[in-house]
């Protein structure tokens, strides 16, 4: 736990020098990404909660920080005294944006740095301020957790750029670009000015190490008729990359120029009649009432420097909708790494028992998940890790983002459950596997929960759906079997998965999120499935696999639509110990029997000089 107080104390005395009395810190950075690289990481510097998710709203005399069900355990452990917590999703309990208008009212200002915060929050922020009585929500420029932080805070980073070759991204950026073109003349648009990192290393199949486990760079973009240029820092791209982007006809500017080159290209297209008080009868040309697009989660700044409204319209990215259908290399890569990806694990949890049971070995949580990379490193194609590996035992299990660190974690008991969830960037794809183990006896109530997950996972994995149907329809089939127990869990049950990119990728996913009800299901996804439960202070099950959707043949088809199904990848077993048969159907055995099949034909020849991984393999692996 991190003692804020100071650090609280000299942002509260830069509030009053700006005049502001309610302060946004955001977890994204001026991407908004998800996951974030050390030096934007300002809500965990100003709050000491180090969740990926959450938001912090300071005053001049509360402080406030809000997660979701994901985080509450571990926010519980690490926010200290100064600060409130506010569980998302609870019941009477305020957003963050509900608290921070709460805050303003009697005309009080709110401020942000409107580079982490997006235009379209910026603004639902701006009208709930108002509806209760607030100030206004003022753009601060200087990001006042940065001048707080001063030289201590982390260097930006400046990790090289490489090329992501042809048959490993599967389409040229020509033809993406084009595809791109044809679609923003539909909308009958400008250009399209691009920030989300992760659209741009696909758009332009590159790739780089900006961000932990992340292979992203930071950048800009923008894609007009004729023209399409990239924003990056040019003293990260190699003489090979620059020589490869201009021939592709891709102009290359410095990163810092965004602001500057938007606000110029925005003037160049300006209606000159928008400032005018009063409207002429001149006739407006077609070119002159286009917009610019940008994506639904660009930055509160960039659509300011583009002339906000009057020129620029939000939409959801068509780059991340084309990025969400993977290509058929795409697709091969991420069934070749799911299979490599997998014969690690399935080394890994038989090293794990041999260690635990048969050599006695004392082992931490860190050591079990440094041994897990040191076994995937082995692998053809490993770049590194898609995410902090989760190694949690006993009641670390039930904090759903756990993250052991070297003398903060637990010695691994084999009398208690064992959960894992990890994944590896491999050139060919990503991968998140989460595995449930149990290397004692386990409780009758571990394994009626663990079976009733496995359901859960079972059920969608197998489930049939016509074209048209989205992720959050689907929600309920992977927690069906616990709710008619009265349980459930605080997360959602699927993300999208890049292809050699960001491990949660959208627009895609399995939940109660409403963005998962805006966009169908479509063949060339790919997504996870993993459904948990979790008993805090006690222990948690999660079990997930990769899947990807597929036409299926179905003997009708209602209304001449395609149906859908899925397939998965990962190559993993189920941990024996923890099914209870008896709540398994004669269906769900028969799939669990066929998959383990798989499993062992597609892995067993990884192990043919250790014999310790493949009799393991083969105890998992057997017909129940």
């Amino acid at each position: 736990m991190v003692d804020t107080s100071e650090r609280l104390g000299q942002l509260r005395r830069l509030m009053k020098d700006y005049k502001v009395d309610v302060y946004i810190v955001p977890s994204e950075d001026s991407h908004s990404s998800e996951y974030i690289a050390p030096c934007d990481a300002r809500r965990e510097f100003i709050s000491g909660f180090s969740g990926s998710a959450g938001c912090a709203v300071v005053t001049h005399d509360k402080a406030a920080l809000a997660t979701d069900g994901r985080y509450f355990n571990q926010a519980e452990k690490q926010l200290d005294k100064s600060w409130l917590l506010l569980k998302q999703g609870l019941q009477d309990v305020p957003t963050w944006q509900e608290w921070a208008a709460e805050q303003s009212q009697g005309q009080k200002i709110v401020g942000v740095d409107p580079q982490v915060i997006s235009a379209p929050d910026a603004r639902k922020l701006a009208e709930k301020i108002k509806k209760l009585g607030g100030g206004n929500l003022v753009a601060i420029e200087d990001n006042l957790v940065d001048v707080v932080w001063g030289p201590s805070r982390p260097v930006r980073p400046r990790e090289p750029i490489k090329l992501q070759p042809s048959h490993f991204a599967g389409k040229e950026i020509q033809d993406k670009l084009d595809e791109l073109r044809k679609e923003l003349d539909k909308k009958k648009s400008r250009g399209f000015v691009i920030s989300m990192l992760d659209e741009i290393a696909w758009l332009f199949n590159l790739r780089g190490n900006d961000i932990p486990y992340n292979p992203v760079f930071f950048s800009y973009a923008t894609v007009t008729p004729t023209e399409a240029s990239l924003y990056v820092d040019s003293s990260k791209l190699t003489s090979e990359v620059k020589e490869h982007l201009e021939k592709k006809g891709i102009t290359l500017r410095p990163y810092n120029k965004i602001f500057d080159d938007t606000a110029i290209l925005s003037q160049s297209f300006k209606n000159p009649n928008t400032d005018a008080k009063v409207i002429t009868e001149d006739p407006i040309s077609e070119d002159q009432t286009k917009k610019f697009l940008v994506s639904n989660k660009t930055s509160w700044a960039l659509k300011r420097s583009l002339g906000g409204d009057a020129q620029a319209e939000e939409i959801r990215s068509p780059i991340g909708d084309a990025k969400a259908v993977k290509n058929g290399a795409e697709l091969g890569g991420m069934r070749a790494c799911h299979v490599r990806d997998g014969a690690a694990l399935i080394e890994f949890f038989a090293w794990l028992e041999h260690e635990l049971i048969d050599k006695k070995s004392a082992l931490d949580e860190v050591t079990a998940a440094d041994k897990l990379e040191e076994i995937r490193s082995k692998h053809q194609y490993f770049v590194g890790l898609s995410f902090d590996t989760i190694s949690s035992t006993g009641p670390n299990a039930a904090v759903i983002h756990y993250k052991p660190e070297p003398g903060n974690c637990s010695i691994i008991d084999p009398t208690a459950v064992y959960l894992c969830d990890s994944g590896a960037q491999y050139l060919d794809g990503t991968t998140d596997t989460t595995r449930t183990l149990h290397f004692g006896e386990p409780s009758d109530m571990e394994r009626k929960a663990y079976t009733l997950v496995l359901k859960g996972n079972i059920a969608l994995d197998t489930a049939i759906f016509p074209k048209g149907t989205s992720g959050f329809a689907l929600d309920t089939l992977a927690r069906q079997f616990l709710w008619e127990e009265g349980l459930d869990y605080r997360h959602g049950t699927g993300h999208g998965v890049g292809s050699y990119l960001n491990v949660h990728e959208g627009p895609i996913g399995i939940g109660t999120r409403i963005q998962y009800s805006e966009v169908p299901l479509a063949p060339g996804n790919v997504i996870s499935n993993e459904p948990g439960y979790y008993e805090d202070g006690a222990f948690g099950i999660r079990i997930e696999n990769v899947i990807m959707v597929k036409e299926t043949e179905t003997k009708h088809k209602f209304g001449e639509k395609p149906y859908l199904g899925f397939e998965h990848v990962t190559m993993v077993p189920y941990c024996r110990k923890l099914i209870d048969e008896n709540l398994l159907t004669v269906k769900e055995k028969h799939w669990l029997n066929e998959y383990h099949a798989d499993i062992h034909a597609k892995t067993e020849h990884f192990f043919k000089d250790d014999q310790v991984t493949l009799k393991w393999l083969e105890r998992e692996t057997i017909p129940i």
